[in-house]
């Protein structure tokens, strides 16, 4: 009996000429820019000075990719390590295969060498990114579509996933389509996460926080449906525990840090400017700038107090210059009169 279903690409990978383009890491990619774009916007709307978020992107999303590629192949040991199979497939990492805990542990090793190279608080730069990391995992998600990869159990919802492929021990057929299943919990997520922060002013992390522990909830019960091979301990699959553990942390620490430091950051970057900047987009000293701009000439202008005495001093020395002048004409037509006077009388 045929029932609508959404169908799985014929192929991941595309070749123009010998360069592959593999959906995959166009998913990736394609998210890394929006958690950017929208991270920035945030940033910005903070008090932050534009193109930080990228910048400090620079050293998170390598070392995220690292991590995330890592925490896959130490919980998936079996696939790259065991009898019959290849050690090197671990570092083929557009075949698929990225964990999010991973991903997000080493992202944030990298994202405070960042914030420490410019001087801003790691939670602040997070609680702007947070939303955005959302939406790149539910763009990430589309991914594993490419790759026929993280589906469920069978099904014949009209929304079924349709398996075709047999690789790696596939068995065709329709599956739940839990790679859709987290996207959209995702989306919610970022919308979660932007609704509370504009109507508690979240701050100190605490935005970051609440993205963790809200994807937490819906990575579980995504998690208890799919059914590729894990690892599992009392019943759960390795990422359910994870889930658990990591969702309780989150918790944590929104109920210590608002009770520690509550409200939000005043100041998330304290270079930033608000309007006045450089040509190379640096901050300007708007202080330092009146008492120190330059003449057309190149020389430095002096400061407006010492400006002023330098020209009552020149004016108190010109009044004496025009007194002495004077003086000298008087003497000198006194010295005429004498003169003249003796002239007369010698005559």
């Amino acid at each position: 009996m045929e029932f609508a279903y959404i169908p799985s690409p014929s192929r991941g990978v595309l070749h123009l000429g010998p360069i592959p383009l593999r959906g995959y890491a166009f998913c990736i990619i394609i998210g890394v820019f929006v958690a950017v774009w929208l991270g920035n916007k945030r940033w910005v709307a903070r008090g932050g000075r534009p193109g930080t978020v990228a910048d400090i992107a620079v050293w998170a999303v390598p070392f995220g990719l690292v991590g995330g590629r890592l925490y896959h192949v130490i919980t998936d040991y079996q696939l790259y390590f065991s009898e019959g199979q290849d050690w090197v497939d671990a570092f083929k990492i557009w075949e698929g295969g990225l964990g999010i805990w991973g991903a997000i542990a080493f992202g944030a090793v990298g994202a405070w060498i960042g914030c420490r190279r410019r001087g801003i608080p790691l939670p602040a730069w997070a609680d702007a990114l947070a939303p955005g990391i959302a939406l790149a995992q539910a763009i990430g998600r589309w991914g594993n579509w490419f790759n026929q990869e993280l589906y469920g159990r069978e099904t014949d919802l009209p929304w079924a996933l349709h398996i075709t492929s047999v690789t790696d021990g596939r068995e065709p057929g329709y599956y739940h389509p839990t790679f859709l299943y987290e996207s959209l919990w995702c989306i919610g997520v970022a919308v979660l996460v932007i609704w509370a922060d504009r109507r508690f002013k979240l701050g100190h992390g605490r935005a970051f926080a609440l993205y963790v522990a809200a994807y937490c909830v819906g990575r579980f019960w995504i998690e208890y449906m799919r059914v590729d091979e894990a690892h599992h301990f009392l019943g759960l699959r390795l990422n359910g525990w994870t889930s658990i553990v990591v969702f309780v942390l989150a918790v944590l620490y929104i109920v210590l840090s608002a009770r520690r430091r509550p409200g939000r950051e005043e100041v998330v970057e304290p270079a930033a400017p608000d309007d006045d900047t450089d040509e190379d987009g640096a901050a300007v000293d708007l202080d330092k700038k009146s008492g120190d701009e330059k003449s057309e000439d190149g020389a430095e202008a002096e400061p407006a107090d010492s400006a002023e005495e330098k020209q009552k001093t020149k004016v108190d020395v010109k009044a004496e210059a025009t007194d002495e002048a004077e003086a000298a004409d008087k003497t000198a037509d006194k010295v005429e009169e004498k003169d003249e006077a003796g002239s007369a009388k010698k005559s």
